[in-house]
């Protein structure tokens, strides 16, 4: 009788723990984690960046034009893998009527001080630049020199001279900026200037991106450092641009490096 019992209370056992198994399997009292904020995490410090030229003055911060890039990207044949290239000579200026005319110098022809930026206050920042036509890179000098100069309506680089005629340059300047409600970014109006294949320049208004890259030491420890990057597309037919090798659209970025040296 007593072995039939023992029996008995083992199967019972059997059952017990099965059935805790079982429901421990199923997490019907487990309290699930909450789901992943998808709210992006935003924050802006007080950085101040206003421009100058006094050597040695690390309140006035300079244009690094040696380390900043203007380049542009645009599908082959509307279809294919990107062209990529860039421009040679561009400065952040807001250039003049009079300041649109050909330089016989070396550096900068002129003072790249028409900008401010106010990390957490967009509304105070502004900027504007240029970049010369002719000065168009692709690492392909027979594009560069030749087919392209006659695409974009300018003429060919004369050597010693940077042309900032109204015919070779292409002008951006901020409309206004505002936090990107996305992240940490901003977004730019921008007016976007050129005659290209036009009788007289054309005037868009334009909706870019901005990113800070926070101002920091560099690692000498002698200075500090800060970029802008700024990205927006354009329709070179707009411009009377016409060319069966790419897209109408072409992709712009803008990386500017400033210090105060």
């Amino acid at each position: 009788m007593k072995p039939h019992y023992n029996k008995i209370l083992l199967t019972g056992l059997v059952l017990i723990s099965g059935y805790g198994i079982f429901s421990g399997c199923t997490h019907k009292d487990v309290v699930l984690p909450a789901a992943a904020s998808t709210t992006p995490i935003i924050t802006h410090g007080h950085h101040v960046h206003l421009p100058g030229l006094t050597a040695g003055d690390t309140t006035q911060w300079k244009f690094d034009k040696v380390h900043s890039a203007v380049n542009w990207s645009t599908p082959f044949l509307e279809v294919g893998a990107d062209l990529t290239g860039k421009f040679n000579q561009f400065g952040v200026a807001d250039l003049s009527t009079a300041q649109m005319q050909n330089y016989t110098v070396t550096g900068q022809p002129v003072a790249d001080t028409s900008w401010a930026f106010y990390e957490n206050e967009p509304a105070k920042t502004h900027f504007a630049g240029y970049v010369q036509i002719n000065q168009i890179n692709t690492g392909e000098p027979a594009r560069d020199g030749g087919c392209l100069v006659t695409t974009l309506a300018t003429t060919k680089i004369v050597a010693g001279t940077q042309n900032l005629t109204v015919q070779n340059v292409a002008r951006i300047k901020t409309t206004s900026v505002a936090f990107d409600p996305a992240g940490n970014d901003y977004i730019v109006t921008l007016n976007f200037t050129w005659q290209g294949g036009l009788g007289a320049p054309l005037t868009e208004s334009i909706t870019g991106k901005l990113t800070y890259i926070p101002e920091a030491l560099v690692p000498a420890g002698t200075y500090s450092d800060f970029g802008l990057q700024l990205s927006f597309q354009i329709n070179k037919a707009d411009f009377g641009i016409v060319s069966t090798e790419t897209a109408d659209k072409i992709d712009i970025v803008v990386s500017a490096n400033f210090n105060n040296k």
